[in-house]
């Protein structure tokens, strides 16, 4: 096992080291000069340099991005001179709203995604069945941002259900008092229900339409591998030995259809906890993809690579503890690394 998670951290590194370098070698390579867009268009060309000096911006790309590294290792993750704040201290106040939305996304998809998967699959009823596969196909092929658009269109502005892009409460609630960041988690530990639902009602829209995408591909997935396993041997020796189908279709097939998802969730969760640029633009949601965002425009590299190299690091320790979680659950991983 030592070996096994010793050449995942390897691997990890690896591919930390190279999304990391191409994404700061192509951030330098967009036109336009970041000093520039901080001073303006009527600064001298000597404060300009002046300005390019102290960003480091006039060394080779290598060693920009080898002081770039050493930096965040030692938590030094830069300045933002377009914002005038720590990118540390942006992204911190940022992450939360962030993270929040993408657990309650992954959360979303992976309930409707069970759900669906058993009761496509439990009676095989063909209206039921259709039903589910069809709305996988529409979130399939359903971009987040637009289906965010269609839904305020609707429960917003048409139906007035739920509120729109109006931040993560609604005027006159104060947040919870602060131990994730994350209002729903943090009034629900203290008690505070009806800050709770205010606060769930502003990011379930933004949620939803981050989740359907993650929920397409898991309820396929989670459904392809119930049929595969609904034909087993060892589901008609539990019926044989007096279990109702339910309880075999349960205990057994459930679990061993689950594990192929399980890497799979695991990617996607990452996915939904860093790819929320687009939906937080489209809900003015203040989290870290506004911020990435308008860094873009502001060619602000301090912000951008600081969050690409956060996002690398997420994919992979998410990747590995899934691959260590797939050996502990899967015995026949652990028989074939034994035989070799």
């Amino acid at each position: 096992m030592l070996k096994f998670i010793l050449g995942r951290v390897g691997g990890g590194l690896v591919s930390i080291i190279g999304a990391s370098f191409i994404a700061f070698v192509f951030m330098r390579l967009l036109p336009g000069n970041p000093a520039r867009l901080v001073l303006g268009p009527l600064a001298p060309n000597s404060a300009i340099q002046a300005l390019r000096d102290q960003m480091g911006l006039n060394k080779s790309i290598p060693v920009q991005y080898w002081d770039f590294i050493w930096s965040f290792v030692r938590g030094h993750w830069g300045y933002s001179y377009t914002a005038g704040a720590s990118v540390a201290s942006q992204i911190g106040s940022r992450l939360p709203a962030s993270v929040e939305i993408g657990i309650w996304a992954f959360l979303f998809a992976f309930v409707f995604a069970l759900f669906g998967a058993l009761i496509s699959t439990y009676r095989r009823r063909p209206l039921v069945d259709g039903f589910v596969r069809a709305t996988a196909f529409v979130g399939m092929g359903t971009p987040p941002f637009w289906l965010g658009l269609i839904l305020l269109v609707v429960f917003f502005s048409k139906l007035g259900w739920l509120p729109g892009p109006t931040g993560r409460l609604s005027a006159g609630v104060n947040p919870p008092a602060q131990i994730t960041g994350m209002y729903t988690f943090d009034a629900l530990l203290h008690g505070q229900f009806s800050t709770f639902w205010n606060a769930f009602e502003h990011l379930l829209l933004p949620a939803l339409s981050l989740g359907l995408g993650a929920y397409a591909l898991l309820v396929r997935l989670l459904r392809a591998n119930l049929l595969d396993v609904s034909h087993e041997a060892y589901l008609l020796v539990g019926r044989s030995k007096g279990l109702s189908r339910f309880t075999v279709f349960r205990r057994h097939a459930l679990p061993n259809a689950f594990l192929p998802t399980l890497t799979a969730s695991g990617l996607l969760l990452a996915q939904l906890l860093t790819g929320t640029v687009l939906v937080e633009k489209v809900f003015d949601w203040p989290g870290v993809g506004g911020l990435v965002a308008d860094s873009i425009e502001r060619q602000d590299f301090s912000v951008v690579q600081v969050f690409i190299l956060l996002s690398a690091c997420l994919y992979v320790v998410v990747n590995i503890l899934v691959d260590i979680l797939h050996g502990v659950l899967d015995p026949r991983i652990k028989l074939a690394r034994s035989a070799a």
